[in-house]
């Protein structure tokens, strides 16, 4: 009697051939690895031998000569803010936002928000980002491109209590159209709901508490600015009696559906409340030297337990939605002490995947190459002559890659730059828009 033939699993996509670098618990690496995709999910990762013969494809992509990982998480940006890219540089955070308000009440719109973000969305995917949390005005415009383009945008209702809004939207109408925002929300996998309150000097103590107890009815991120600089910690310490991170604390808004963003200028009892609390922080190198605000005491956070991602800032504040050259900074600015350990290859590539991942609440879904996650993963090219020889993956990707290295950015499981080509957005045409919107601007 004669045994019927196995029939071959079946998956949407096999990205094969190339070194997998799955950025796990253990740090697993497959040499002449592959992934196996279905339904925008990685349903296995193994030897490329192997899951080629296991698995009956639609579509593959040969990764031979490069490198797979996950996809690049930036953990706080403005992304919209590339209207604006290099009109406010060499001035310090408090002037900066002073110049960058004014323009944002005159220029921002739903329709040049939009415009904005489809270069930003073009230039993350061709470094690599698949995935980012975006605080800006208009965030229904930006959800709507980012769908569009099949990018990963985590983002939502912005709270700032100032004169003119971009939006006009008055702070006392906010918390209805947050309400009615996240109420009307479908949750799909790798997203959450998320809210954006500006800072401790932008809102009082009344209403972040609002804000935070809005959060916590729909279980959603709650997202805020927090000690950038010594000049907003003596701001909102002159205003309130007590540091952002200690306001934050006494008023019970710590906490792990808590991100921080920037957390530069910290005192070891505000480290302390950070990890025994579980809040998170995204670490912006890049801005936070640009705008002369100072470094950032990542190490000690790490050393604490602190969950450290990645951030670009803005595109004004940071000029680039690079997360690689980011990493890349993380991995070498706090060596500047003397400790070449303060910060490892590892670790930096750690922070800009699961950990990001994590400090948003989704490393249970994104930030790493395992069966069950979202197939959100980029294929590098290692054929340059400055990544050759690679004696180690981490380090190569932390001391030597650069975003024009990224060859495939999938989101979903879904191709959305094939050979350095993106296939979903017009990259010409987003260009030519954003250049006519900026020569339509007067600003001064």
């Amino acid at each position: 009697m004669s045994i019927p033939s196995q029939r071959p699993a079946t998956a949407d996509l096999l990205i094969h051939g190339g070194d997998v670098l799955t950025v796990d618990e253990a740090g697993t690496i497959v040499p002449d690895g592959a992934v196996a995709v279905r339904d925008g999910e990685i349903v296995e990762v193994g030897p490329a031998e192997e899951l080629r013969a296991r698995y009956a494809t639609a579509d593959t992509l040969d990764a031979t000569g490069c490198l797979v990982l996950p996809g690049l998480v930036n953990a706080h940006t403005h992304l919209a803010m590339t209207l604006l890219r290099g009109r406010a540089d060499d001035v310090t955070l408090q002037g900066f936002l002073e110049r960058v308000l004014r323009w944002e009440s005159e220029l921002l719109s739903a329709e040049n928000v939009a415009t904005a973000i489809r270069v930003a969305i073009a230039e993350s995917v061709r470094a690599g980002v698949t995935s980012a949390l975006d605080m800006y005005w208009f965030h229904e415009a930006a959800e709507r491109v980012a769908r569009e383009a099949g990018w990963r945008l985590h983002t939502g209702p912005t709270f700032m209590d100032v004169p003119d809004p971009a939006d006009a939207i008055a702070y006392e109408d906010r918390l209805e159209w947050a309400r009615r925002d996240l109420a009307g929300r479908t949750r799909r996998p790798g997203t959450r709901p998320v809210l954006f309150a500006h800072s401790a000097y932008t809102l009082s103590p009344e209403q972040l508490t609002e804000i935070a107890s809005l959060a916590r009815e729909f279980d959603a991120l709650l997202h805020i600015h927090a000690a950038e600089n010594a000049t907003e910690v003596a701001t909102v310490e002159v205003r309130y009696g007590k540091r952002p991170v200690e306001l934050l604390d006494s008023l019970g808004l710590l906490g792990p559906d808590l991100l921080l963003a920037h957390a530069v200028d910290l005192t070891g009892a505000e480290i302390a409340a950070l990890a025994r609390t579980g809040t998170s922080v995204a670490h912006c190198p890049v801005s936070n030297l640009k705008l002369g605000c100072g470094i950032a005491p990542v190490p000690r956070m790490l050393s604490a337990g602190v969950t450290v991602g990645l951030g670009t800032d803005g595109a004004v504040s940071s000029n680039t939605l690079d997360v690689l050259r980011a990493l890349g900074l993380a991995a070498l600015v706090h060596k500047a002490d003397g400790d070449p350990t303060a910060v490892g290859a590892e670790q930096a590539v750690r922070m800009a995947t699961i950990q990001g991942a994590k400090a948003l609440g989704l490393d249970a879904q994104l930030g790493s190459l395992e069966a069950g996650k979202r197939a959100d993963l980029i294929v590098l090219d290692l054929g340059g002559p400055h990544l050759a020889p690679r004696h180690d993956l981490w380090s190569t990707l932390a001391y030597a890659a650069r975003a024009d290295d990224v060859r495939d950015t999938l989101v979903d499981g879904r191709v959305l730059m094939r050979d350095r080509t993106l296939t979903t957005l017009d990259e010409a045409a987003a260009l030519a828009d954003l250049a006519a919107l900026v020569s339509r601007s007067d600003l001064v």
